[in-house]
């Protein structure tokens, strides 16, 4: 059995990732949530599946977040903000369990700051109409089997980078650095 109590220990606290460097680090702050449950017996992620018609990342397999509204909201704030507008996922459903290394993005800029929170399996998802496509239940295990080296264009420019596909759906880039980082993190846990 895998619990929030087993979970903790494997991640960071938010206070310990804020001070990670992150490598190729931005000038613009981000935050996601990465959602995890246990469904029989294994450990699932939630992801969004954005829009083809967005301007920005169409098309792509993300963890639900964005950046601050303000200046003063804190990253952690960010994502729970983030994954209660894009997924209907509100913060009291969430036990934060702690944080993965800040990512950073050598093509967009960005800092990316990983929260990990644990919910109840079942949820009903209520995605954000004018972003999200579709929400994605990924279970970690199908993750680490989809796992696989490429080399992908991201906006034209050719980067080395993890990929897990599961059911033909691609998470490439900083999600997928983001899933690496989790899994190794993980991998007590997961058997």
């Amino acid at each position: 059995m895998t619990s929030a109590a087993d979970l903790r220990p494997l991640l960071l606290s938010p206070e310990d990732a804020a001070a990670v460097e992150a490598p190729f680090a931005g000038d613009k702050d981000a935050a996601v949530l990465v959602p995890l449950y246990l469904d029989s017996g294994a450990l699932h992620a939630v992801f969004t599946k954005r829009r083809d018609d967005l301007s920005k990342h169409p098309g792509e397999i993300s963890f639900p977040g964005g950046r601050p509204d303000f200046p003063e909201e804190t990253m952690q704030a960010t994502a729970l903000r983030e994954a209660e507008e894009e997924i209907g996922l509100a913060a009291a459903d969430i036990e934060l369990v702690g944080a993965l290394e800040p990512m950073g993005t050598f093509v967009t800029g960005y800092t990316i700051y990983p929260f990990v929170g644990v919910i109840a399996s079942g949820h009903a998802w209520v995605p954000q109409p004018t972003e999200v496509e579709i929400v994605l239940e990924l279970s970690l295990p199908d993750l680490v089997r989809g796992y696989e080296n490429r080399r992908l264009l991201g906006k034209g420019v050719p980067i080395k980078t993890p990929t897990y596909t599961v059911d033909g759906n691609l998470v490439w880039g900083a999600t997928a650095r983001i899933v690496q980082t989790l899994l190794r993190r993980l991998e007590p846990v997961l058997g």
